[in-house]
């Protein structure tokens, strides 16, 4: 059985961005990479065929909804996720702990571990580090996350210390229960404390005492302003050990991949490219564009024609406009698509002008263009 290793590859002149390998039991996966997110055993609407051919390195799941229904049960009459879902390169699973985060009206924290109602049908279930664990094992995913409490923002100073020492708490009972490599299954560290340096500093230290196998950033992109994440990046990324992949969660837009890369990170996921597929927003070289809008009625012009995905080798704007408008389940498959696309196509050219020395020129000629330009611009004077 193949053991997990990162290997640093490439350290860029530029900036902080680098370029590394990830090995696992089910393959090699190239960073930095974007992780489409099949929450509940899928990429919504989108089968792994579609995925492996658009050229995904990995997907993400989510350990609350998958204890939550099949359950582990099931799983393990199937033998894993893998067989479950007929998903052949890695898998990595969140913890349950944004979930428990994002359902706080339904919960109740101790630490112990979270009480909750079930948003399917009310029931009340539990959830440890010691469950969390139990559960990503049945799915039976190549990098596991510890459970964590993620803070809202804005949050005071004292409850995000409170909640970044539970998490550090919780995160040492995940390793107790997980061994490094139990069953070929990597397990990654999150830091927390919100938007204050020195909450970050000490979760930092404290998660690399532990020790894990890779480590992640949690607690961003949870409305605070992007300046502030950004801060937070440039601050903590410096101080993480290089030997480690560096996963920054639930961040994925097409600038945000550039923002992160820039600052060290290497894996990112996020539910974007395929939830505003599902309200018929598509991503393009241009920016982002309504497929529903009346302009594109009689458009023979593919969403995006640098695009090599199988939508826009076939497909016209005016065709998909009218699907949406239809309200055609084909219109959500092919935006989905086209989107996901988008961002693993991009994190590739990110990967090639890394290697290339030349990241700066393409983040600012891509940012200009997508219509970024006054974040872009703030950025480049920042560096200055």
């Amino acid at each position: 059985m193949n053991q997990f290793r990162f290997e640093l590859i490439h350290e860029s002149n530029e900036c902080l961005g680098r370029t590394g390998k990830i090995s696992t039991r089910c393959g090699d996966i190239e960073t930095p990479v974007f992780m489409p997110v099949g929450t509940q055993g899928t990429v919504k609407t989108l089968s792994p065929d579609e995925l492996i051919e658009s050229n995904a390195q990995i997907i993400l799941s989510n350990t609350y909804h998958l204890f939550l229904r099949p359950g582990t049960e099931v799983l393990e009459k199937f033998g894993g996720l893998h067989n479950f879902m007929a998903w052949p390169r890695p898998i990595l699973t969140d913890s349950g702990g944004f979930q428990v985060f994002s359902l706080k009206t339904l919960n109740k924290i101790t630490d112990e571990g979270v009480t909750f109602a079930s948003h399917i049908d009310g029931s009340r279930k539990f959830l440890s580090p010691e469950e969390a664990i139990r559960i990503q094992s049945s799915i039976g995913s190549e990098i596991m996350m510890v459970f964590d409490e993620c803070s809202p923002f804005p949050i005071e100073y004292n409850e995000a210390k409170e909640a970044m020492e539970r998490s550090v708490r919780w995160a040492l009972r995940c390793r107790k229960a997980h061994p490094a490599m139990k069953n070929g299954q990597a397990l990654f560290g999150i830091i927390q404390g919100s938007m204050f340096h020195d909450l970050r500093d000490e979760s930092l230290k404290q998660t690399v005492e532990i020790g894990f196998e890779g480590l992640a950033i949690g607690g961003l992109s949870v409305g605070e302003p992007k300046n502030l994440m950004l801060e937070v990046l440039e601050a903590l990324t410096p101080k993480m050990p290089k030997a480690f992949p560096r996963y920054l969660m639930g961040v994925g837009t097409p600038e945000d991949l550039f923002f992160g890369v820039e600052r060290g990170i290497d894996m990112f996921d996020c539910v974007h490219p395929t939830r505003i597929a599902r309200h018929s927003s598509a991503f393009t070289r241009d920016g982002r564009i309504d497929l529903s809008a009346a302009s594109h009625s009689f458009s023979d012009q593919p969403i995006d024609s640098t695009c090599t995905c199988a939508t826009c080798r076939k497909f016209s704007r005016g065709y998909i406009r009218h699907l949406f408008k239809a309200g055609e389940i084909l219109a959500l498959r092919l935006a989905s698509l086209h989107n996901v696309h988008f961002l693993i196509n991009l994190m590739r050219e990110i990967r090639e002008a890394l290697l290339a020395g030349t990241f700066n020129s393409l983040r600012c000629n891509f940012l200009e263009r997508y219509g970024s330009a006054t974040v872009q611009k703030k950025t480049t004077e920042e560096e200055n």
